[in-house]
Parts: C-alpha cells; structure tokens; sequence
C-alpha cells in the first residue's frame, strides 16, 4: 500500500471482497500490501468436487477427523510456514480479526491429536472466498476442502471463491471463469444468507460420503 491509502482495516477488507479484490504481499518480509483482481478467477462448483479412489479411501480409513474454528490461529500459522508466502504480519492479523467478527472461518483436520492440515477463508452472506491451505501429512489439505464443501453445502452457500487455479485445485473440480462471470456470481451470492455454523467437530468422513452419494 502506498503512503496516501487509507488504512488497511477488517471493514476495509471486507469492502475488497464485496467488489472482487483481494490482498496479498510479495513475501513474508514485506510489509506492503497490495490488492489483486485477476483476470481469470479460481471457483469451485459445489457440486463438483471430484473426491479421488486414493482420498476416499484415506476418509475411510478413519485416521482424520475434522472440526471447524478450533485452531483458526494455527491454520493461519501453518498456511504461512513456507518459504514463499503472501501472508505477511498485516495480512495474518486481519485475518484474526476477521476471525473474531465472525467474518473468517477455518476447517481443521487432526491425526489424533496433532493438526496436520487445514484450509480458511472470508465470508459474505453467501459467498465463501477460500484464501489458503495446508498439510504435513499425504492427502490432508484435500481433506480440509472435502470436509469445507461440505460444510458450505449444508449452510447455504452459493460461491466458493478459490481465487485462482492450480492443477491441485482444478484435479479436484475447480474451473476456471471469466472476471465478468465472477462478478455476476459474486453479486448474487453477497446478497444472500448464509451462516458457517458453529464451531466444533465436523461430520465424520463416512457419513459426508453417504450424503455425496445420496446427493449424486
């Protein structure tokens, strides 16, 4: 951010995300903060995520479990533990207090009792904009969305925003869209209402496949 912007608050971020733009920073270090647009923006269809034999088969097995804004701090921590990141000290921050209006939620998932993966995001009435995620463990950061849409699904929601598109995100049903057809999605999905829930244990594994299957 340059010297003469306003200063870069919770209600200012939120009034980002409203219009389609989101901040990020060159690196950990930098202080500057910057907003993004991008030309071609990341969704996930949330009837579309493609929950691979190898995922399935992990949730079967019943080593994960999951919750919601248990650990958000910590999820925030383990999205930034790498060496190049965005997410620089005014991002984490923000975040937090976003955490704490109620505007920012995490899913968590834990390996008995360490966490080993996790994803979080913003929300707005019925739009979810998905910022990062994490893993120290093989397939847990899939886990995390699996568990999210989820979550996002029975809550209501309408817009699953990932920002932009990698071959991970797209491998699991993400698309790519046009910023027009962005906006038009986002217009309609921030006027609508929605709730994240309360925080605490998710569903288990098994019974969110049953619902997918009954879903489908």
């Amino acid at each position: 951010m340059r010297d003469e912007d306003p200063p870069l608050t919770p209600q200012l971020l939120l009034q980002a995300y409203r219009v389609g733009v989101f901040p990020m920073s060159e690196s950990r270090d930098d202080p500057s903060v910057f907003w993004v647009d991008p030309r071609m923006r990341g969704v996930f269809p949330l009837d579309g995520f493609h929950a691979s034999r190898s995922l399935q088969k992990t949730l079967r097995k019943g080593h994960f479990s999951a919750t919601a804004n248990m650990a958000f701090r910590d999820v925030v921590a383990g999205c930034a533990d790498r060496s190049e990141t965005w997410i620089n000290d005014t991002i984490f921050d923000l975040y937090l207090q976003l955490h704490q209006m109620g505007h920012a939620h995490s899913v968590e998932i834990w390996d008995d009792e360490e966490l080993v993966g996790g994803v979080y995001g913003v929300t707005l009435g019925a739009a979810f904009f998905g910022e990062s995620m994490f893993s120290t463990a093989t397939n847990a950061s899939k886990a995390a969305l699996f568990f999210l849409i989820d979550r996002l699904i029975t809550q209501g929601y309408r817009l699953f925003d990932t920002q932009f598109i990698t071959p991970h995100l797209s491998s699991l049903g993400a698309i790519e869209i046009t910023r027009a057809d962005y906006h038009l999605q986002l217009d309609m999905a921030v006027e609508q209402i929605a709730t994240f829930g309360p925080a605490g244990p998710l569903s288990s594994a098994q019974d969110v496949l049953q619902r997918r299957a009954q879903i489908s």
